[in-house]
């Protein structure tokens, strides 16, 4: 029997799902706050303590309409301008500098043989995450729904390394990231294993302001591989830092979502809970 405590996560990921599937015919707060098995009241308060938004407005993001509306304001120029200034958003979530430092070949080649890796559990917003880091920087985030499961995939990554259970500065600091404590966040540093085509899509993910949107074509156009939407793709998809590195920002060209790594019920979480925040920091939002 599972006896696994629910999350503020999970209450409002059943809800994300019930909109998700019913955005079409615009879901009244009644409607959906019975789908949870809670109270009008309660499932409004909850929802917006997590989202920051109300479940209205919040359906309001996470519709087709609302993302081809986002992809539409987000021209090529303007991402390319960020990357030649190497900016990434005037928002406080990405003041902080990230800094990529790829492993060398060997450590690509031997699994990280000689690499001594700290690894911690935590929670965030989205759920569970299991953290990594070497004496370098962050190497691993990825969001667990079984924490011995998670471990055997950190180990298949690097069947060389020498891991231990600690929490450590990288691993602190970065999790502030996930706490929204933006005062103290510091210097963010990635130690990332990837080809240079994987390190140069992750860095250009980087780049995409809290809150916007882009497509698979328009981060090949960046990187100047414009024929490589596919291979893009594949990048994307195997990003190994989740959220820190914002893989959940490209959708389809149609405006589709699409599928995510760590689930597609969070990626949509995490858009609209984005949209919700950048919204109420530029004051265009208003509770419903």
């Amino acid at each position: 029997m599972n006896t696994k405590k629910q999350t503020d996560f999970d209450r409002v990921a059943t809800a994300i799902n019930y909109i998700a599937d019913n955005f079409k015919s615009q879901p009244d707060l009644d409607e959906v706050a019975k789908n949870v098995n809670l109270s009008p009241s309660h499932f409004q308060r909850l929802f917006t303590t997590w989202a920051g938004t109300s479940p209205k407005k919040f359906l309001q993001y996470i519709s087709v309409g609302h993302a081809k509306k986002l992809l539409a304001e987000d021209r090529s120029s303007v991402l390319q301008a960020s990357l030649q200034t190497g900016l990434s958003s005037p928002s406080r979530l990405y003041d902080l500098f990230i800094n990529i430092e790829g492993m060398t070949p060997g450590e690509y080649k031997n699994g990280g043989e000689n690499l001594f890796i700290n690894y911690s559990f935590a929670e965030s917003q989205f759920g569970d995450i299991i953290i990594a880091s070497t004496s370098k920087g962050i190497a691993y985030v990825a969001f667990v729904d079984n924490g011995a499961k998670a471990l055997e995939t950190l180990v298949k990554k690097f069947p060389h390394a020498k891991l231990t259970n600690q929490l450590d500065p990288f691993q602190r600091n970065a999790l502030h990231f996930f706490t929204q404590d933006w005062n103290k966040l510091h210097e963010i540093k990635l130690h990332l294993k990837g080809t240079d085509f994987q390190l140069k899509v992750w860095e250009t993910l980087l780049n995409i302001p809290m809150g916007r949107l882009t497509t698979y074509g328009n981060i090949a156009k960046c990187i100047n591989r414009p024929q490589a939407s596919r291979a893009v793709g594949t990048a994307v998809g195997q990003n190994p830092v989740a959220f820190l590195i914002p893989c959940h920002r490209v959708i389809q060209s149609t405006g589709i979502f699409g599928n995510y790594h760590w689930g597609s019920t969070r990626k949509t979480a995490m858009i609209g809970w984005e949209a919700a925040k950048t919204d109420y920091k530029s004051g265009n939002a208003s509770r419903i």
